[in-house]
């Protein structure tokens, strides 16, 4: 039987530590703190997709460790609102927005992005969401809120890097979604769920690649660190990871599972 592993809480937590900087700057090459399979060009484009400017309101939904959204605040000039259920991100991304000067200019918020948002409708120019969705409860639920608190025109961009496009065993299932609550979606559900949502001009595009190539590497620069990632984690947690990793990375290069981003417009 798989066992849990945690993630998220510890990357967090130890975000700024010597060792998880060089572990993302392997991974990632552009380092923006980022804890998912996005790069920072990746991000850019998503950026002049979205269009914003610096008088675009943007909501992130699980904005993590805050590395992205302070990346995203700083190319683009954007007020920017992140929303976030672990509170070792909140707590640092408070302070990531802090050094960088941009406290007047972003806030984030601890809670849960599965149940009513706390925000009038109408607040947002856009919403973004990177390979978190997959974590939240209720996606049709979830997608009407991301409806209601936008702007009439505003955009909506997520990846769902869990699109069952192959065979998958129960074993590889367990794995993959070891470090936490996942939900595993069909190919063409998302675009169901976003329609009914009252979303329009509804685009998917491919974007596996990166979860193939960032989940290889990302193992390979915790691999070649582990024994001093052990002074960070305990035994289990960090195999348990590496597990988690290498199955990423299988079922991505081979097309088992994809990664889709969707953009659309209420």
């Amino acid at each position: 039987m798989t066992s849990k592993v945690k993630l998220y809480s510890g990357t967090y937590k130890n975000y700024s530590d010597e060792i998880y900087k060089a572990i993302r700057s392997e991974t990632f090459g552009e380092d923006i703190g980022q804890n998912s399979w996005l790069t920072a060009d990746e991000y850019r484009n998503i950026f002049s997709l979205l269009g914003l400017t610096n008088k675009t309101r943007v909501l992130e939904i699980a904005s993590g460790s805050g590395g992205p959204a302070v990346f995203m605040s700083k190319e683009t000039g954007c007020h920017l609102t992140g929303l976030e259920y672990d509170r070792n991100g909140v707590d640092n991304s408070l302070k990531l927005a802090e050094e960088n000067g941009l406290a007047e200019s972003m806030e984030f918020i601890h809670g849960d992005a599965s149940e009513k948002l706390p925000f009038d409708d109408g607040t947002f120019d856009a919403v973004v969401s990177i390979d978190a969705i997959n974590h939240l409860k209720n996606r049709d639920k979830v997608l009407k809120e991301f409806f209601r608190v936008l702007k009439k025109g505003g955009r909506l961009i997520y990846t769902d890097p869990i699109v069952v496009t192959g065979i998958l065993t129960n074993e590889e299932i367990a794995i993959r979604s070891s470090i936490g609550y996942f939900i595993f979606a069909p190919l063409g559900e998302n675009e169901r769920l976003l329609e009914r949502a009252g979303f329009k001009d509804i685009r998917s595009d491919d974007a596996t690649e990166n979860m193939s190539s960032v989940s290889l590497k990302w193992f390979n620069a915790r691999e070649k660190r582990k024994a001093e990632l052990l002074k960070f984690e305990e035994e289990d947690n960090c195999n348990g990871l590496q597990k988690f990793f290498k199955m990423v990375h299988t079922l991505s290069f081979e097309k088992r599972l994809s990664r889709i981003m969707f953009n659309a417009v209420k």
